[in-house]
C-alpha cells in the first residue's frame, strides 16, 4: 500500500481535474437540452404528440444525469475541502458518503476523472471496502444517487409535465388548451353545417326564379358594346423607374416649342427709356399728346374741348 500522503496528495489534485470535467459535461448537456426541448416544441406544434411523448425520454433522462453531475460535483468539492481528513487510516464519518457515492457511481457514468479518484480511493481503503462500497452492501449509498442512477420509463404523469412545461415556454397550446380550443371549433363547425344544410336544403320560390331571355336580349348581351370615343388609347408609356441620379423621373411628350416674343414685340411691351429721361411719360409725342391711332382718353378729350372754346 502506498503511503497516505502521496494518495492524498493525487487525490487533490484528480478532484480539481473531476470537478473542471464535471462543469464542462454539465454545460454541454444544458446546451444539447436546449435543442432538444426547441425540438420538441416543434413536434407539439406539429400535432406529433405521439412521437414528442417517446422523444422527451431522452430530455428527462439527461436531466437526471445532469442533475447525478451537480450531486458528484459538490461531493468532489467537499472532499477537497477536506483533503485533511483522508490523512487518516480510518475513514471519517462525514466523509463517508461522499466517499461511497462516488465509488458507486463512477461506473455508470462517463468521466474519466472520476475513474482515477475511484482507483485511489481503492488503494487507500482496501479491496474487500471496495467491492462492498460498489455494491452498496451496507446501503450507505443515498437514495437520490440511486434514484438518478435508476434504469427505468418514467412515468406518464412526469412525461405529460415535460411536455406543459415545453409547451408553455415556446407559447403553445398543448393539453387543456387544445382541447378548449377544439371544443369551440367543433361547437361553430355545428351551427355553421347546419345552416348551409338549411340553405342547401330550401328549394327556390316561383317569385324568385328569373324570366328567360328573349333571343335580342341574348344577341344584345353577346354583342360587345361599341367603343365610345375619347377611351384609353391601347399605346402606354411606362415612366422610367426612379435612380440614384434621377430621383422623380418625368416623360416628357412632344409638342409645339415654347414661343417667345420677338424683339419689336419686347421693345413694345417695355418702356421707353430715352422718354423715361426726357421727362415725359412713356409712350406719348413731344407735345404731351399720345401717337395717333390709339384711342382719346379723358384728358385727351378735355384738351381738345378747351382748344375749340378759344
Amino acid at each position: 500500500m502506498a503511503p497516505a500522503a502521496t494518495v492524498v496528495s493525487k487525490l487533490k489534485v484528480h478532484l480539481k481535474l473531476s470537478i473542471s470535467r464535471l462543469r464542462i459535461v454539465q454545460q454541454k448537456d444544458d446546451a444539447l437540452a436546449k435543442q432538444q426541448r426547441r425540438a420538441m416544441a416543434q413536434l407539439i406544434e406539429q400535432g406529433k404528440y405521439e412521437s414528442a411523448r417517446i422523444r422527451v425520454e431522452n430530455i428527462i433522462r439527461s436531466d437526471l444525469t445532469t442533475e447525478l453531475y451537480e450531486i458528484l460535483e459538490l461531493y468532489c468539492e467537499l472532499l477537497l475541502a477536506r483533503a485533511g481528513l483522508l490523512e487518516g487510516s480510518t475513514m471519517d464519518p462525514g466523509l463517508e458518503e461522499a466517499i461511497v457515492s462516488i465509488v458507486y457511481a463512477t461506473p455508470r457514468v462517463e468521466v474519466k476523472e472520476l475513474t482515477t479518484v475511484r482507483a485511489l480511493l481503492f488503494e487507500k481503503y482496501g479491496r474487500e471496502w471496495a467491492t462492498r462500497a460498489t455494491d452498496d452492501v451496507d446501503g450507505n449509498v443515498p437514495e437520490r444517487v440511486k434514484r438518478k442512477l435508476r434504469v427505468e420509463p418514467p412515468g406518464h404523469e412526469l412525461v405529460e409535465s415535460y411536455l406543459k412545461a415545453i409547451a408553455t415556454t415556446y407559447d403553445i397550446k398543448y393539453g387543456e388548451e387544445l382541447a378548449q380550443d377544439s371544443d369551440d371549433d367543433d361547437g361553430g363547425g355545428t351551427g355553421g353545417g347546419q345552416g348551409e344544410a338549411v340553405l342547401a336544403t330550401k328549394e327556390p320560390q316561383e317569385s324568385d326564379k328569373e324570366p328567360p331571355l328573349s333571343t335580342n336580349a341574348l344577341q344584345d348581351m353577346s354583342t360587345p358594346p361599341p367603343k365610345e370615343p375619347g377611351t384609353k388609347s391601347p399605346v402606354s408609356i411606362v415612366p422610367p423607374s426612379p435612380s440614384t441620379d434621377n430621383t422623380n423621373p418625368k416623360i416628357k411628350f412632344p409638342g409645339p416649342p415654347d414661343l417667345k416674343p420677338g424683339p419689336k414685340m419686347a421693345k413694345a411691351q417695355q418702356p421707353d427709356k430715352q422718354d423715361a429721361d426726357a421727362g415725359k411719360a412713356p409712350g406719348r409725342n413731344v407735345n404731351g399728346s399720345k401717337p395717333a391711332g390709339k384711342v382719346p382718353d379723358i384728358d385727351d378729350l378735355e384738351a381738345r374741348f378747351a382748344r375749340l372754346k378759344r
